[in-house]
């Protein structure tokens, strides 16, 4: 249920990576939802927009100034949406616990011991943590797993995944989620299955392996391709994104999730009733 279904107010929302692409799509969303409000910009601190109003680019005044002190960009904020880097996103947790600010989490490429770190604050705070915000991909998370169950034998698999020239990891959150996916769902380890590049003479495929190809140019938002290859036929389960905006429309709705939610980790299978 929405903050403006129960009549209360406003979800008061700072936005992480203000300048960029991703942060730009999240403060212009929570600009045009009805149950929310900005509350805070937060930005690197060689960022050129640092004392600039956030919305200036909507050509709007917000009266949210963007700022790298995380105290004062998150003061007042009962949320933190965060899409920047694994580093960034920890110094940000480690202020949320502080506060009490809620936090939903959609960058990638955290090692064990700072996924262990989020785990730790979820015991003080609400925290959702996913590699990919977008409702039709977490809806595709659930169709691959019904799918390797069916096809676990006689059926490799591969998982291609394509984005924009200026991504910096590879393979994506994405594609690793959409491996895990695959592999708990076929009985495997992904740590010990994956392959992530071929090259020369690799000999005949190994069968228990989940293979991943990674192509990067241009401005492609995302594109996932799980593709389970058997003797005469191919199945592919395939997702498109045209915009982020799908990616900013599902962290609202994890934020509106953990108005509900004092404290625990929690996933977009929760936010959407997945599980």
């Amino acid at each position: 249920m929405t903050a403006s279904a129960t009549n209360t107010q406003p979800l008061r929302i700072a936005i992480a990576g203000a300048s960029g692409r991703m942060g730009r799509m999240l403060i212009e969303a929570v600009q045009n939802a009805p149950d929310a409000v900005l509350a805070g910009a937060l930005d690197v601190p060689s960022s050129p927009a640092l004392g600039l109003d956030a919305t200036a680019f909507l050509g709007v005044n917000s009266g949210v100034t963007i700022t790298s002190d995380l105290h004062a960009g998150l003061n007042g904020a009962q949320y933190l949406i965060d899409f920047t880097r694994p580093e960034g996103t920890i110094a940000h947790l480690r202020v949320c616990r502080e506060l009490g600010v809620k936090l939903i989490v959609g960058t990638t490429g955290f090692s064990d011991e700072q996924k262990a770190e989020i785990n730790e604050a979820a015991r003080s705070i609400g925290i959702v943590v996913s590699p990919n915000m977008a409702v039709g991909v977490n809806v595709v998370f659930k169709l691959l797993a019904q799918a390797a169950k069916a096809l676990k034998e006689g059926y490799d698999i591969e998982i291609i995944e394509t984005h924009h020239r200026h991504k910096v990891d590879a393979p994506s959150g994405t594609a690793l989620k959409m491996g895990e996916v695959v592999a708990e769902a076929v009985g495997r380890d992904l740590k010990e299955c994956a392959v992530y590049g071929r090259e020369g003479v690799t000999g005949e495929r190994d069968p228990s392996t989940i293979g991943f190809a990674t192509i990067r140019g241009g401005d492609v938002v995302g594109d996932h391709t799980v593709l389970f290859a058997g003797i005469g036929e191919r199945i592919e389960i395939t997702h498109k994104s045209s915009s982020r905006v799908t990616y900013a429309q599902g962290s609202l709705r994890a934020a509106r999730f953990l108005a509900g939610q004092p404290h625990g980790l929690f996933s977009m299978d929760d936010v959407l009733g997945l599980n």
